[in-house]
């Protein structure tokens, strides 16, 4: 018996035009963007219907983006198809929550829009980039950017297609070793930041507030996660999932800045491995401790801090075994 699948696409696939079609034949896409408007503050059908200049902008790319795979979702369930299951690429999985019942879509449009405009100025457009990497082994890959300052896999998409991203003269580099390495391609992506890296960080902290105030609701069908590619019937298992992506990103920022300010500092590669090491395995017992007494009115402020106790154990263990590798090859 086959099933339906409702998949919502991610940053980059944004153009000019795209839901006019739906908006004039669908009073229920109508809805989506004149409840977009309204709650946002923005007139949704310029932004998407009209030629400007904000539509490939972080800030309201996503809301645009978010708001148009709504419109759509909504005009298909308005001829009888319904989905069994649900998922997006990297923004698209707000959508896919949406649809699959998780989280309101008013909830969604305010979350999305916080998203865009923190993500906007953690790292100011023409700072970072991303492409994909098309015929090339991801093993291959890793470790081209193992020797490239500032480049990072972004997104494993499926054999054969790799998202790379960081800061534009990182991806820039890697762009073309990777290319004299054999890959068949690598591609430019249309997006305004280095998204899926450790740049993204400081917007991390503010997503994770924005996330504290959504009621998540139950699940009606599940929906597939990009952090693990697996499907979540458990909507306890998305507020997590989704914290869990901030902690990464903040783990890795520590070790990141650690390393980069040794090599500032022109100190040697074993203090610079140290200093990586002592600034990404930061106290999160006494992150946990604080959360607990001066955000008391916010008991799930504490669920980053006790993750992340875990988290940076295991992170820290991989990152040491792959310095000491690291250095017995040199030696």
């Amino acid at each position: 018996m086959s099933k339906t699948a409702f998949m919502f696409p991610g940053q980059g696939s944004q153009c000019v035009g795209m839901g006019a079609d739906f908006y004039e034949a669908c009073p229920k896409a109508r809805a989506v963007y004149d409840m977009a408007s309204e709650l946002i503050g923005i007139d949704m059908k310029r932004l998407c219907f009209e030629e400007n200049e904000h539509l490939d902008q972080t800030e309201f790319t996503q809301i645009a983006l978010l708001t148009t795979g709504m419109a759509m979702e909504q005009s298909i369930r308005a001829c009888g198809l319904t989905p069994d299951v649900t998922a997006g690429l990297s923004l698209g999985e707000y959508n896919a929550i949406v649809s699959a019942g998780g989280m309101e879509m008013a909830d969604a449009m305010k979350v999305v829009r916080r998203r865009g405009i923190l993500m906007e100025e953690a790292v100011p457009a023409g700072e970072g980039a991303m492409a994909a990497v098309l015929g090339m082994e991801a093993a291959k890959i890793e470790e081209i950017l193992s020797g490239i300052s500032g480049a990072y896999i972004a997104n494993y998409n499926c054999p054969g297609q790799i998202v790379i991203t960081g800061y534009e003269a990182a991806v820039a580099e890697a762009s073309e070793k990777l290319k004299e390495a054999g890959a068949k391609r690598v591609l430019p992506l249309n997006v305004s930041g280095p998204f899926h890296s450790p740049m993204m960080e400081s917007a991390s902290k503010g997503l994770t507030e924005a996330l504290e105030g959504v009621g998540f609701m139950e699940l009606a069908i599940p929906y597939v996660t990009n952090v693990t590619g697996q499907y979540v019937r458990d909507i306890a298992l998305t507020r997590g999932l989704l914290i869990l992506v901030v902690v990464i990103l903040h783990n890795l920022l520590g070790y990141l800045t650690g390393f980069g300010v040794g090599k500032l500092l022109k100190l040697d590669s074993t203090k610079c491995r140290a200093i990586s090491i002592e600034v990404g395995m930061q106290n999160s017992g006494l992150a946990t401790s604080l959360a607990a007494a001066h955000f008391a009115q916010y008991p799930l402020a504490t669920i980053p801090g006790a993750v992340f106790s875990v988290w940076h154990n295991i992170s820290g263990a991989v990152l040491a075994n792959f310095f000491a590798r690291t250095a017995e090859k040199k030696d």
